[in-house]
């Protein structure tokens, strides 16, 4: 069964364009993972004094059966995206690897 997304934004108000997208990414995971038990995704603009213009990031929490799955969008924490879209990207791109490789260990490969 498919468990619904909580969608929390920090820094900045909430979207309906950027709900959307999340969710719509979020609901693209099951087709590699069957047994999501929650998905969970903070939206933020960090503080940063020191740049300028909006910069974001997104982090992504599944929780699977036994274990919680959690990926970034800058995983080298060294800088955050530009884009809105691109940081959702990235991050749901991360979600969908850490779950291939989840689910290759769950079968055994």
């Amino acid at each position: 069964m498919r468990q619904p997304v909580q969608i929390a934004f920090r820094n900045i108000d909430p979207s309906p364009a950027l709900e959307h997208l999340i969710r719509e990414h979020a609901d693209k995971l099951d087709r590699f993972f069957g047994g999501i038990m929650a998905k969970r995704v903070v939206f933020e603009v960090p503080h940063r004094h020191q740049h300028q213009g909006k910069h974001f990031t997104v982090q992504v929490a599944l929780t699977v059966p036994g274990d919680e799955l959690v990926v970034h969008s800058d995983k080298s924490g060294s800088h955050a995206h530009e884009s809105a879209d691109a940081a959702i990207r990235d991050a749901f791109d991360a979600a969908r690897r850490s779950l291939e490789r989840f689910a290759e260990k769950q079968r055994g490969e």
